[in-house]
């Protein structure tokens, strides 16, 4: 299953057994970078390596098969899978005795990674799925319009529409209408095109799947179409790119992943600049991994920020499922807690299951004298 979406993330992240362990494999299967001998050489490594760790951990005898078995399927997969495998990056996660296999494809390499934990360790596919806004290109002339849709790094063509727009008029009029006249009608036409494509546009983005729009067309054309566009378009409506129906699809995804790049690094530093002024003036901000936990736990946080790199374990309560950084005694429910091998995962996993915003942030950045992780909030309590 190729990762797409923000859903897929949730379902995975609520999946969590009770009295066994899950084991969430992650491989970098770049051939840029590796031949298919070193790729499978790596995922070897990976689960040599899970196995020591397992032979040394303590549990029951249950809980430790269940684990093993997860090493034997996750290498029988990847011995099958991993010699014609077409994607940069693999997931997997598996609980054998739970009967639970999942595997996602993935379009940016993880870092090889193999942990034992109680939920799937669903970070690194927040973190890939950060960097990615679906985007509705539309690029249109003054006769003719395509909408294009790209998405991890692809693009399809979503619809095309050409509208009964005649050639500019030449010196004389055409068809015995006089130079002025024909222009008129001609502008009339072009008006009524562009009206056209407002209302296409709106219902390809009104289904919110949506997350920015790009614009291809001459100034002329879009000091027109502007007014006509929705609030709802025009909000989402982030840039203007050089580009026109007539280029190929390859020429127009080539523009549209530069500006996207330009615009997630200008999003990121907007938003933690956002931050960090509304921490220094005691706003809707908090920072440091306390006073974050404090109000994840009690659902006050908007968006999540987090240090790409930034990890630390801790525990949660196993009825309330709030998280604490060392709490071995849960202060609502005076029961004992659960430690936790990643609480920052765990962290992240509970913004995406309470519809909270997830930002990565790369190192380094000003977040990284904050305490490495921090939220924006929906209230001051």
């Amino acid at each position: 299953m190729k990762l797409l979406g923000r859903d897929q993330l949730e379902a995975l992240s609520g999946k969590q057994h009770k009295e066994f362990l899950t084991t969430s494999f992650f491989l970098d299967t770049s051939k840029n970078r590796m031949s298919k001998k070193e790729i499978q050489l790596s995922s070897k490594n990976l689960i040599n390596t899970g196995r020591l760790k397992l032979d040394h951990m303590s549990l029951p005898k249950d809980k430790k098969e269940s684990l093993y078995q997860d090493l034997d399927e996750i290498r029988s997969f990847c011995s099958r899978t991993l010699p014609a495998y077409p994607y940069v990056g693999l997931a997997l996660f598996s609980c054998s005795s739970q009967g639970f296999w999942q595997e996602f494809n993935l379009v940016k390499s993880p870092r090889n990674l193999l942990v034992f934990d109680r939920n799937p360790y669903v970070r690194p596919l927040s973190a890939i799925l950060s960097e990615y806004h679906r985007t509705c290109l539309l690029t249109l002339d003054g006769k003719e319009a395509k909408w294009y849709e790209i998405f991890m790094g692809e693009i399809k063509l979503l619809e095309s529409y050409t509208g009964d727009v005649p050639g500019k008029v030449r010196e004389g009029g055409r068809e015995g209408f006089s130079s002025n006249r024909f222009e008129r009608h001609r502008a009339s036409l072009v008006h009524d095109f562009l009206k056209q494509i407002a209302k296409i546009t709106f219902r390809l983005l009104q289904d919110d799947t949506f997350d920015w729009l790009f614009l291809g067309c001459q100034d002329e054309h879009f000091l027109e179409l502007d007014p006509l566009l929705h609030p709802y378009v025009q909000k989402k409506l982030k840039v203007r790119v050089k580009t026109k129906p007539g280029d190929t699809p390859s020429q127009i995804l080539e523009v549209a992943l530069a500006a996207k790049d330009r615009l997630k690094k200008q999003e990121k530093d907007e938003i933690v600049q956002r931050f960090v002024t509304e921490v220094d003036r005691d706003g809707l901000a908090v920072c440091g991994l306390g006073y974050t936990l404090r109000k994840l736990n009690r659902g006050e946080v908007q968006t999540l920020l987090v240090s790409r790199s930034f990890s630390t374990p801790g525990r949660s309560c196993p009825r309330c499922k709030f998280l604490y950084e060392d709490e071995e005694v849960c202060p609502s429910c005076q029961i004992g807690t659960s430690p936790l091998v990643d609480l920052i995962d765990e962290a992240v996993a509970t913004a995406l299951n309470t519809s909270c915003e997830v930002k990565h942030i790369n190192a380094p950045s000003q977040l990284d004298g904050y305490g490495h992780i921090g939220a924006l909030l929906r209230f001051k309590a």
